[in-house]
């Protein structure tokens, strides 16, 4: 088995192990996802929230374990009514619909992240930062493309013009951000 040898931030940040430190931040991680997916703009049939950025910088931040704990912690809420998703919504129901696929994607999303960040360090630097986060959208678009075309029968490229083209741009300002706002908190952690 592969040794995981970098540190996330929450490690380092919180060094001493323990079981409240880690319910606090896979609670804390689960919140901050909530709070981004209410930054929507309702496009159909799949609204742009900043969801995607929470999911991956929770990766990234918390590690794989965490990371993936936290992101089921989110879908769970949202399934049993609390209000998480996109536009204050909580169902069961949301996971049958065509953004099912890319909600189901964001634990898998998570802990890639978080292991790339763990094994690498990818986080440390604006490349890498930039390099984990596209490894994490390619799992969000390939679950949630492949969803989408079962639910909607979209194919080729009306599929992509509905679940990947208009949300590209986006991305793009999303990967950006990450790229700034992670190897910033390194250096701030450092000066500590």
């Amino acid at each position: 088995m592969t040794q995981l040898t970098h540190p996330t931030l929450a490690r380092t940040l919180a060094p001493a192990p323990s079981l409240t430190r880690d319910l606090l931040l896979i609670a804390g991680g689960a919140a901050l996802i909530a709070l981004l997916a209410q930054a929507e703009l309702p496009l159909k049939p799949v609204p742009v929230t900043l969801q995607t950025l929470g999911v991956l910088l929770v990766g990234a931040a918390l590690g794989w374990k965490r990371a993936f704990a936290a992101l089921a912690l989110y879908l769970a809420a949202g399934a049993v009514g609390l209000p998480v998703f996109a536009g204050g919504i909580g169902s069961v129901a949301k996971f049958a619909g065509p953004t099912g696929g890319f909600l189901l994607s964001f634990p898998f999303a998570a802990a890639l992240v978080g292991f790339l960040v763990e094994r690498f360090a990818l986080d440390r630097r604006p490349a890498g930062t930039v390099l984990a986060m596209l490894a994490g959208s390619a799992v969000i678009y390939a679950l949630g493309l492949l969803w989408l075309g079962v639910v909607t029968g979209l194919s080729g490229q009306p599929l992509l013009g509905a679940g990947l083209l208009p949300f590209l741009p986006g991305d793009a300002l999303k990967l950006g951000l990450a790229a700034l706002l992670l190897p910033g908190a390194w250096a701030l952690v450092g000066r500590r």
